[in-house]
């Protein structure tokens, strides 16, 4: 009877072996190991005055599995994110797990004007894309893959996608539910990955409330110092809270050198009220606080714009971008929504070098939706991350300078963020702020070390004025206001069947 190692070890020689006889169909498998060691001494916020800063290593390991042919594309990307020494060197059940599902979908070919063995190709190119997958579109502004987090971003969504005589649309959607158990009444979404346990307002520790995501900060105090600060914009969708359903158009056509680009895209947020549950632990009597998501009827927002992308010049070394996007209806916690958000940029290339000038508005608000923030608003990710966004939007003009080798093999680029408030914004007591909010430079060297691996080393510097303070929620005063990041990032892309 065969083991089951020689039956794995089998099978991997059967697909490997195998592989040159698929016909017309081709396979590929692919992985990532990517390291990033960094020193965070004001990364993403300010630090508090006698703090001392991080020092960490992440991990990001991937396994891509790719399956193509006539009919049907299939993809499925094992991923598995870890910070080096969060789990102990022998683990139990209890350290969790960090492996995960980031892709798994099959792109179904209906039509294809370029194969005559599908019947009834009425247009060039028609398909349907099901399953978890990445959605990246145009530069990444408001729908992108987020590559740089190590954890990235993909949607469990369907995408019918259409390509006919220089047009392509694409037509997705998705919902979102928790449980498919059998007497799972209702829609009712709890919109965010929650731990088993959480501590009561007596520091008790006590299972998580069912539907409720308990409250980081119960008071409306400033969680790093415990005093009142000034309310600032909660953090963008794709940070604390997933939709309960989403749908989205997008329309592009390319004219001569100059391409438009149009999005429509409407997302449903679980409504929710805020709510306590009473924790006795032994003598102490606690609460746990937060927001129950157990009601009908959702927040609905429509986001709406286009984005336009030319090359000028005789020798199109000019790149002309320009979009807007204008948010409408309710916010994910039932706000209001009249908000819009434009870029407009200006780039130069010439032999090695490329030079770009631009501005970013976005007024306050407006969410960039499910985008790649890290590419636009500053390496430190300041605005529109991880640490949420200013009450008072942004305005960012900036400067980028980058050269590249002839053989690609190294590449150095430098780049100048000037932050501002979008609007005016008035402290505690009333008074107006100013609405600079700091300078960001940011520097990275990139080198390809052989052809699968990279080596990228980074260094930032914010310089912030008090009016940060107040756009992190930090109690003015408290922080330092001159900030530094740096990282060496290691990638390793290999391709197992390629020589």
């Amino acid at each position: 009877m065969m083991k089951k190692r020689d039956f794995i070890v089998a099978s991997v020689s059967l697909l490997v072996l195998g592989r040159p006889f698929c016909g017309q169909a081709q396979f590929s498998l692919t992985g990532q190991l990517r390291t990033r060691t960094e020193l965070r001494d004001g990364y993403g916020t300010l630090e508090i005055k006698g703090n001392t800063p991080a020092f960490l290593t992440s991990q990001r390991a991937r396994l891509n599995f790719n399956y193509h042919s006539s009919r049907v594309i299939f993809q499925t990307s094992l991923q598995d994110v870890r910070v080096w020494g969060a789990d102990a060197s022998t683990i139990n059940n209890a350290d969790g797990n960090r492996l995960s599902l980031h892709e798994a979908w099959a792109d179904i070919i209906l039509a294809n004007a370029k194969d005559s063995t599908l019947p009834g190709n009425a247009v060039e190119y028609f398909s349907v894309k099901i399953g978890r997958q990445e959605l990246v579109y145009d530069d990444q502004r408001l729908l992108g893959n987020l590559d740089w987090l190590q954890q990235a971003r993909r949607h469990d969504a369907v995408v019918f996608k259409l390509l006919h005589k220089g047009w392509q649309a694409d037509l997705g959607a998705a919902f979102n539910q928790n449980s498919d158990a059998i007497g799972y009444n209702g829609t009712y979404y709890t919109p965010a990955n929650l731990p088993p346990y959480v501590k009561d307002s007596k520091g008790n520790l006590a299972p998580t409330p069912a539907a409720m995501i308990p409250l980081a900060n119960t008071a409306g105090l400033s969680a790093r110092t415990g005093s009142p600060v000034l309310a600032t914009a909660a953090g963008t969708n794709g940070m604390n809270q997933d939709y309960k359903s989403m749908q989205f158009l997008y329309l592009a056509k390319k004219f001569g050198s100059t391409r438009i680009a149009g999005l429509a895209f409407s997302d449903e947020f679980a409504k929710y009220s805020l709510d306590s549950v009473k924790n006795i632990a032994g003598a102490d009597t606690g609460y746990i606080y937060g927001r129950r998501f157990n009601h009908s009827g959702v927040n609905a927002r429509f986001t709406t714009g286009a984005l336009l992308s030319s090359q000028l010049g005789q020798r199109k070394d000019w790149t002309l971008q320009a979009g807007y996007y204008y948010q409408m209806g309710k916010s994910k916690d039932g706000a209001g929504l009249g908000a819009y958000t434009t870029t407009l940029s200006l780039g130069y290339a010439r032999q090695n070098f490329i030079w770009t000038a631009g501005w970013d508005y976005v007024k306050g608000g407006f969410d960039p939706l499910y985008g790649t923030p890290h590419k636009f608003w500053g390496s430190m990710d300041y605005f529109y991350a991880a640490s949420g966004s200013p009450a008072g939007g942004l305005n960012n003009p900036f400067l980028k300078g980058k050269y590249t080798s002839s053989g690609g093999r190294f590449s150095a680029e430098l780049a100048y963020h000037y932050f501002a408030f979008a609007d005016d914004q008035k402290d505690s007591k009333g008074n107006l702020l100013s609405k600079y909010l700091g300078s960001e430079v940011d520097a990275t060297l990139n080198y390809g070390l052989n052809k699968i691996t990279t080596l990228e080393l980074g260094a930032c510097w914010m310089a912030a004025t008090t009016s940060m303070e107040y756009a992190k929620g930090i109690t003015p005063g408290s922080a330092r206001l001159n900030a530094g990041w740096a990282y060496l990032q290691i990638n390793i892309r290999p391709d197992f069947f390629s020589k």
